[in-house]
Protein backbone atom coordinates (compact mmCIF):
# COMPACT_ATOMS: atom_id res chain seq x y z
CA UNK A 1 0.00 0.00 0.00
CA UNK A 2 1.10 3.77 -1.12
CA UNK A 3 0.51 6.06 1.78
CA UNK A 4 0.31 9.30 0.03
CA UNK A 5 -0.11 12.76 1.55
CA UNK A 6 -1.94 15.41 -0.28
CA UNK A 7 -1.57 19.09 0.36
CA UNK A 8 -5.43 19.99 -0.87
CA UNK A 9 -5.62 23.59 0.19
CA UNK A 10 -7.37 24.26 -3.61
CA UNK A 11 -10.32 22.28 -1.84
CA UNK A 12 -11.13 25.30 0.07
CA UNK A 13 -11.61 28.02 -2.32
CA UNK A 14 -13.58 27.99 -5.48
CA UNK A 15 -11.97 25.42 -8.03
CA UNK A 16 -10.96 26.49 -10.94
CA UNK A 17 -8.18 24.92 -12.66
CA UNK A 18 -5.80 23.53 -10.20
CA UNK A 19 -8.49 22.93 -7.88
CA UNK A 20 -10.39 20.89 -10.50
CA UNK A 21 -7.26 19.14 -11.65
CA UNK A 22 -6.75 17.93 -7.75
CA UNK A 23 -10.44 16.94 -7.50
CA UNK A 24 -10.30 14.79 -10.18
CA UNK A 25 -7.03 13.24 -9.67
CA UNK A 26 -7.83 12.68 -5.71
CA UNK A 27 -11.33 11.04 -6.90
CA UNK A 28 -9.31 8.66 -9.12
CA UNK A 29 -6.93 7.80 -6.37
CA UNK A 30 -9.40 7.76 -3.22
CA UNK A 31 -10.99 4.85 -4.93
CA UNK A 32 -7.81 2.66 -5.41
CA UNK A 33 -6.95 -0.22 -3.29
CA UNK A 34 -3.10 0.12 -3.86
CA UNK A 35 -3.14 3.74 -2.35
CA UNK A 36 -3.98 5.36 0.66
CA UNK A 37 -4.83 9.02 1.17
CA UNK A 38 -4.80 11.58 3.41
CA UNK A 39 -5.80 15.16 3.08
CA UNK A 40 -3.76 17.88 4.86
CA UNK A 41 -3.91 21.82 4.00
CA UNK A 42 -1.56 24.72 4.65
CA UNK A 43 -4.01 27.24 5.92
CA UNK A 44 -5.10 28.78 9.12
CA UNK A 45 -8.09 30.56 8.03
CA UNK A 46 -9.25 27.59 6.27
CA UNK A 47 -9.08 25.51 9.90
CA UNK A 48 -11.03 22.49 10.23
CA UNK A 49 -12.85 23.02 7.10
CA UNK A 50 -10.86 20.01 5.06
CA UNK A 51 -12.92 16.99 6.31
CA UNK A 52 -16.01 18.19 4.31
CA UNK A 53 -14.33 19.17 1.53
CA UNK A 54 -12.95 15.96 0.49
CA UNK A 55 -14.76 12.97 -1.57
CA UNK A 56 -15.02 9.54 1.00
CA UNK A 57 -12.13 7.51 1.00
CA UNK A 58 -9.91 10.29 1.97
CA UNK A 59 -8.41 10.65 5.52
CA UNK A 60 -7.86 13.76 6.73
CA UNK A 61 -5.20 15.75 9.12
CA UNK A 62 -7.40 19.16 9.84
CA UNK A 63 -4.47 20.87 11.64
CA UNK A 64 -3.85 25.13 11.77
CA UNK A 65 -1.10 25.29 9.47
CA UNK A 66 -0.11 29.17 8.88
CA UNK A 67 0.68 29.35 5.44
CA UNK A 68 2.19 33.05 4.42
CA UNK A 69 4.83 32.12 7.27
CA UNK A 70 5.62 28.57 6.51
CA UNK A 71 6.27 29.30 2.69
CA UNK A 72 8.49 32.05 3.74
CA UNK A 73 10.73 29.56 6.17
CA UNK A 74 10.57 27.11 3.00
CA UNK A 75 11.89 29.44 0.44
CA UNK A 76 14.52 29.50 2.19
CA UNK A 77 15.49 26.67 4.91
CA UNK A 78 14.36 22.28 4.82
CA UNK A 79 12.34 23.14 7.76
CA UNK A 80 10.35 23.07 9.64
CA UNK A 81 9.08 19.45 8.08
CA UNK A 82 5.57 18.55 7.62
CA UNK A 83 5.66 15.50 9.06
CA UNK A 84 5.11 16.16 12.46
CA UNK A 85 1.73 17.75 11.94
CA UNK A 86 0.64 14.80 9.30
CA UNK A 87 2.17 11.96 10.16
CA UNK A 88 4.71 9.41 8.47
CA UNK A 89 3.85 9.12 4.73
CA UNK A 90 5.81 7.06 2.04
CA UNK A 91 5.10 10.39 -0.77
CA UNK A 92 3.94 14.13 0.31
CA UNK A 93 2.08 15.34 -3.11
CA UNK A 94 2.13 19.58 -3.75
CA UNK A 95 -0.59 19.22 -6.09
CA UNK A 96 -0.36 23.34 -6.84
CA UNK A 97 3.36 23.94 -7.09
CA UNK A 98 4.61 23.89 -3.16
CA UNK A 99 5.26 20.85 -1.66
CA UNK A 100 7.02 21.26 2.20
CA UNK A 101 10.09 19.74 3.43
CA UNK A 102 9.30 16.27 4.33
CA UNK A 103 11.61 12.99 5.56
CA UNK A 104 9.33 11.46 2.89
CA UNK A 105 9.74 11.28 -1.02
CA UNK A 106 8.51 14.57 -2.41
CA UNK A 107 6.03 14.98 -5.54
CA UNK A 108 5.34 19.04 -6.94
CA UNK A 109 3.26 19.78 -9.79
CA UNK A 110 4.41 22.76 -11.54
CA UNK A 111 1.35 23.77 -14.17
CA UNK A 112 3.18 26.32 -15.99
CA UNK A 113 6.28 29.09 -15.08
CA UNK A 114 3.88 32.27 -15.46
CA UNK A 115 5.68 33.79 -12.48
CA UNK A 116 9.39 33.13 -14.71
CA UNK A 117 8.20 33.66 -18.21
CA UNK A 118 5.17 36.39 -17.58
CA UNK A 119 5.84 37.98 -14.05
CA UNK A 120 3.88 41.14 -14.67
CA UNK A 121 1.23 38.67 -14.91
CA UNK A 122 1.36 36.97 -11.86
CA UNK A 123 0.45 37.62 -7.75
CA UNK A 124 2.24 38.43 -5.12
CA UNK A 125 1.38 34.39 -3.99
CA UNK A 126 2.38 33.07 -7.40
CA UNK A 127 5.61 34.96 -7.56
CA UNK A 128 7.30 33.07 -4.74
CA UNK A 129 6.61 29.95 -6.68
CA UNK A 130 10.27 29.75 -8.64
CA UNK A 131 11.95 29.93 -4.75
CA UNK A 132 9.83 26.67 -3.83
CA UNK A 133 10.23 24.69 -6.19
CA UNK A 134 13.78 26.08 -6.72
CA UNK A 135 14.06 24.41 -3.03
CA UNK A 136 11.78 21.42 -3.27
CA UNK A 137 14.28 20.33 -6.10
CA UNK A 138 17.48 20.81 -4.11
CA UNK A 139 15.68 18.87 -2.04
CA UNK A 140 15.32 16.33 -4.13
CA UNK A 141 11.72 16.18 -5.09
CA UNK A 142 10.22 14.83 -8.33
CA UNK A 143 8.40 17.77 -10.43
CA UNK A 144 5.16 16.66 -12.32
CA UNK A 145 3.86 18.81 -14.91
CA UNK A 146 1.02 18.85 -17.55
CA UNK A 147 2.21 18.93 -20.48
CA UNK A 148 5.93 18.77 -22.27
CA UNK A 149 5.88 22.56 -23.11
CA UNK A 150 6.08 23.09 -19.18
CA UNK A 151 8.65 19.99 -18.56
CA UNK A 152 10.99 21.56 -21.47
CA UNK A 153 10.26 24.64 -19.40
CA UNK A 154 11.09 23.69 -16.11
CA UNK A 155 13.83 22.12 -17.64
CA UNK A 156 15.37 25.09 -19.15
CA UNK A 157 14.38 28.00 -16.63
CA UNK A 158 15.00 26.32 -13.48
CA UNK A 159 17.24 24.01 -14.32
CA UNK A 160 16.40 20.81 -12.97
CA UNK A 161 17.58 17.65 -14.06
CA UNK A 162 15.48 16.21 -17.09
CA UNK A 163 15.08 12.85 -15.64
CA UNK A 164 13.21 14.26 -12.15
CA UNK A 165 10.52 15.90 -14.63
CA UNK A 166 7.90 14.24 -15.57
CA UNK A 167 4.78 15.17 -17.64
CA UNK A 168 1.49 13.68 -17.46
CA UNK A 169 -1.14 14.94 -19.07
CA UNK A 170 -4.84 15.99 -17.52
CA UNK A 171 -7.66 13.82 -18.03
CA UNK A 172 -11.02 15.21 -19.27
CA UNK A 173 -14.58 13.67 -18.66
CA UNK A 174 -16.38 11.95 -20.89
CA UNK A 175 -19.00 12.92 -22.63
CA UNK A 176 -22.00 11.66 -20.71
CA UNK A 177 -21.03 14.12 -18.02
CA UNK A 178 -21.80 16.75 -20.43
CA UNK A 179 -24.24 19.64 -19.23
CA UNK A 180 -27.28 20.39 -20.11
CA UNK A 181 -27.58 23.27 -23.18
CA UNK A 182 -30.82 24.58 -22.32
CA UNK A 183 -30.19 25.60 -18.92
CA UNK A 184 -27.01 26.98 -20.17
CA UNK A 185 -28.69 28.83 -22.64
CA UNK A 186 -30.96 30.78 -20.00
CA UNK A 187 -28.05 31.20 -17.84
CA UNK A 188 -26.12 33.27 -20.75
CA UNK A 189 -29.93 34.63 -21.61
CA UNK A 190 -29.68 34.13 -25.11
CA UNK A 191 -29.43 31.63 -27.75
CA UNK A 192 -26.25 31.97 -29.29
CA UNK A 193 -23.08 32.72 -27.27
CA UNK A 194 -19.23 32.86 -27.69
CA UNK A 195 -18.25 31.38 -24.18
CA UNK A 196 -15.30 32.21 -22.02
CA UNK A 197 -14.40 30.84 -18.70
CA UNK A 198 -11.92 31.31 -16.22
CA UNK A 199 -10.57 33.91 -13.53
CA UNK A 200 -10.17 37.64 -14.84
CA UNK A 201 -6.71 37.47 -14.68
CA UNK A 202 -4.39 39.16 -17.11
CA UNK A 203 -2.72 35.73 -18.20
CA UNK A 204 -6.17 34.84 -19.99
CA UNK A 205 -6.45 38.12 -22.04
CA UNK A 206 -10.02 38.71 -21.96
CA UNK A 207 -10.05 42.56 -23.56
CA UNK A 208 -8.83 40.74 -26.27
CA UNK A 209 -11.70 38.81 -26.78
CA UNK A 210 -13.62 41.70 -25.86
CA UNK A 211 -13.09 43.86 -28.44
CA UNK A 212 -12.88 40.93 -31.11
CA UNK A 213 -16.90 39.75 -29.94
CA UNK A 214 -17.23 43.87 -30.29
CA UNK A 215 -16.27 43.68 -34.26
CA UNK A 216 -18.38 40.53 -34.46
CA UNK A 217 -21.46 41.88 -32.66
CA UNK A 218 -22.04 45.13 -35.22
CA UNK A 219 -22.49 41.91 -37.87
CA UNK A 220 -24.87 39.57 -35.72
CA UNK A 221 -27.24 41.70 -33.66
CA UNK A 222 -28.14 38.03 -31.86
CA UNK A 223 -24.84 36.98 -30.34
CA UNK A 224 -23.85 37.45 -27.04
CA UNK A 225 -20.15 36.90 -25.23
CA UNK A 226 -20.66 35.09 -21.83
CA UNK A 227 -17.81 35.57 -19.56
CA UNK A 228 -18.16 33.07 -16.63
CA UNK A 229 -15.95 33.09 -13.86
CA UNK A 230 -14.54 35.05 -10.32
CA UNK A 231 -12.84 38.42 -10.19
CA UNK A 232 -8.96 38.38 -10.18
CA UNK A 233 -6.19 40.76 -10.71
CA UNK A 234 -7.42 41.56 -14.30
CA UNK A 235 -10.78 42.92 -13.43
CA UNK A 236 -9.54 46.40 -14.40
CA UNK A 237 -8.01 45.66 -17.50
CA UNK A 238 -11.23 43.97 -18.63
CA UNK A 239 -13.73 46.57 -17.08
CA UNK A 240 -11.72 49.19 -19.36
CA UNK A 241 -12.41 47.06 -22.37
CA UNK A 242 -16.07 46.50 -21.76
CA UNK A 243 -16.49 50.53 -21.25
CA UNK A 244 -15.08 51.36 -24.84
CA UNK A 245 -17.03 48.28 -26.35
CA UNK A 246 -19.85 49.51 -28.50
CA UNK A 247 -21.86 46.23 -28.00
CA UNK A 248 -21.42 46.10 -23.64
CA UNK A 249 -25.29 45.40 -23.48
CA UNK A 250 -24.61 41.98 -25.06
CA UNK A 251 -21.53 41.21 -22.90
CA UNK A 252 -22.96 38.87 -19.77
CA UNK A 253 -20.07 38.75 -16.85
CA UNK A 254 -21.51 36.11 -14.63
CA UNK A 255 -18.73 35.57 -12.69
CA UNK A 256 -18.09 32.46 -10.49
CA UNK A 257 -20.61 29.57 -11.57
CA UNK A 258 -20.85 26.11 -10.14
CA UNK A 259 -19.64 23.10 -11.53
CA UNK A 260 -23.01 21.75 -12.81
CA UNK A 261 -23.45 25.89 -14.25
CA UNK A 262 -20.09 25.74 -16.27
CA UNK A 263 -20.79 22.61 -17.68
CA UNK A 264 -24.20 23.83 -19.15
CA UNK A 265 -22.89 26.70 -20.43
CA UNK A 266 -19.76 24.78 -22.35
CA UNK A 267 -22.78 23.01 -23.82
CA UNK A 268 -24.89 25.67 -24.46
CA UNK A 269 -22.40 27.48 -26.71
CA UNK A 270 -22.01 28.37 -29.83
CA UNK A 271 -18.04 28.50 -29.72
CA UNK A 272 -15.45 28.39 -26.93
CA UNK A 273 -13.02 31.04 -26.94
CA UNK A 274 -10.09 30.50 -25.30
CA UNK A 275 -8.03 33.56 -25.52
CA UNK A 276 -4.81 33.15 -23.05
CA UNK A 277 -1.07 34.53 -23.56
CA UNK A 278 0.18 31.86 -21.61
CA UNK A 279 -1.01 28.03 -20.67
CA UNK A 280 0.63 25.04 -18.90
CA UNK A 281 -1.98 22.71 -20.34
CA UNK A 282 -5.75 24.12 -21.29
CA UNK A 283 -8.21 21.86 -19.61
CA UNK A 284 -11.57 24.34 -20.59
CA UNK A 285 -10.99 23.97 -24.10
CA UNK A 286 -11.00 20.10 -23.99
CA UNK A 287 -14.06 19.88 -21.82
CA UNK A 288 -15.82 21.77 -25.05
CA UNK A 289 -14.57 19.46 -27.11
CA UNK A 290 -16.20 17.04 -25.12
CA UNK A 291 -18.96 18.28 -25.12
CA UNK A 292 -19.20 18.95 -28.99
CA UNK A 293 -18.23 22.76 -28.46
CA UNK A 294 -16.07 24.11 -31.31
CA UNK A 295 -13.11 25.96 -29.59
CA UNK A 296 -10.98 28.71 -31.45
CA UNK A 297 -7.68 29.16 -29.28
CA UNK A 298 -4.26 30.56 -29.54
CA UNK A 299 -1.40 29.67 -29.97
CA UNK A 300 -0.36 30.05 -26.38
CA UNK A 301 2.22 27.93 -24.33
CA UNK A 302 0.82 24.04 -24.79
CA UNK A 303 -2.19 24.72 -25.97
CA UNK A 304 -1.16 23.47 -29.68
CA UNK A 305 -0.03 20.42 -27.95
CA UNK A 306 -3.02 19.79 -26.21
CA UNK A 307 -5.39 20.88 -28.84
CA UNK A 308 -3.70 19.71 -31.77
CA UNK A 309 -6.04 19.93 -34.42
CA UNK A 310 -9.24 19.83 -32.32
CA UNK A 311 -9.62 23.90 -32.57
CA UNK A 312 -8.95 26.68 -34.64
CA UNK A 313 -5.92 28.85 -33.35
CA UNK A 314 -4.74 32.11 -33.72
CA UNK A 315 -1.94 34.08 -32.81
CA UNK A 316 -1.94 35.58 -29.17
CA UNK A 317 -2.95 38.99 -28.85
CA UNK A 318 -4.54 39.47 -32.03
CA UNK A 319 -7.90 40.71 -32.08
CA UNK A 320 -8.87 40.70 -35.70
CA UNK A 321 -7.45 37.25 -36.18
CA UNK A 322 -9.51 36.14 -33.43
CA UNK A 323 -12.63 37.57 -34.62
CA UNK A 324 -12.10 36.29 -38.14
CA UNK A 325 -11.52 32.67 -36.48
CA UNK A 326 -14.69 32.70 -34.98
CA UNK A 327 -16.75 34.61 -37.61
CA UNK A 328 -15.84 31.44 -39.75
CA UNK A 329 -17.10 28.76 -36.82
CA UNK A 330 -20.10 30.96 -36.60
CA UNK A 331 -21.37 31.08 -40.20
CA UNK A 332 -19.50 28.14 -42.16
CA UNK A 333 -21.56 25.35 -40.78
CA UNK A 334 -19.08 22.63 -42.93
CA UNK A 335 -16.27 23.93 -40.94
CA UNK A 336 -17.64 23.88 -37.65
CA UNK A 337 -18.54 19.90 -38.42
CA UNK A 338 -15.27 19.47 -39.03
CA UNK A 339 -14.02 20.97 -36.32
CA UNK A 340 -16.29 19.51 -33.93
CA UNK A 341 -16.08 15.99 -35.11
CA UNK A 342 -11.83 16.68 -34.79
CA UNK A 343 -12.27 17.47 -31.35
CA UNK A 344 -13.82 14.93 -30.13
CA UNK A 345 -11.26 12.73 -31.15
CA UNK A 346 -8.69 14.96 -29.59
CA UNK A 347 -10.40 14.75 -26.52
CA UNK A 348 -11.02 10.79 -26.65
CA UNK A 349 -7.42 10.55 -25.55
CA UNK A 350 -7.37 12.66 -22.33
CA UNK A 351 -8.82 10.13 -19.52
CA UNK A 352 -8.35 10.88 -15.93
CA UNK A 353 -8.06 7.20 -15.19
CA UNK A 354 -4.90 7.51 -17.26
CA UNK A 355 -3.64 10.74 -15.30
CA UNK A 356 -4.01 9.02 -11.84
CA UNK A 357 -2.36 5.88 -13.09
CA UNK A 358 0.74 7.83 -14.37
CA UNK A 359 0.70 9.80 -10.85
CA UNK A 360 0.96 6.86 -9.01
CA UNK A 361 3.81 5.69 -11.14
CA UNK A 362 5.54 8.66 -10.61
CA UNK A 363 5.07 8.41 -6.87
CA UNK A 364 6.55 4.74 -6.83
CA UNK A 365 9.38 6.06 -8.45
CA UNK A 366 10.16 8.73 -5.81
CA UNK A 367 9.93 6.39 -3.16
CA UNK A 368 12.35 4.14 -4.65
CA UNK A 369 14.36 7.06 -5.74
CA UNK A 370 14.75 7.82 -2.05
Amino acid sequence: MLRVAADLTSFLTPRTGVGVFATRVVEQLAGRDDVELTAFAVTWRGRGSLAGAVPPGVAVVDRPLPARPLREAWKRADHPRIDPWIGRHDVVWGPNFVVPPTAAAAVATVHDLTPLRFPQLANRATLAYPALIRRAVRRGAWIHTPSAFVRDEVVAELHVPPDRVVAIHHGVLPAEAAGDPARGRRLAGGDRYVLAVGTVEPRKDLPTLVRAFDALAARDPELRLVIAGPDGWGTDALAAALDRARHRDRVVRLGWVSDGDRRALVAGAAVYCFPSVYEGFGLPPLEAMTAGVPVVATRAGAVPEVCRDGADLVPVGDPDALAAALDRVLTDAGHRDRLVARGRAVAAGYRWEDTADALVDLFRRATEDG
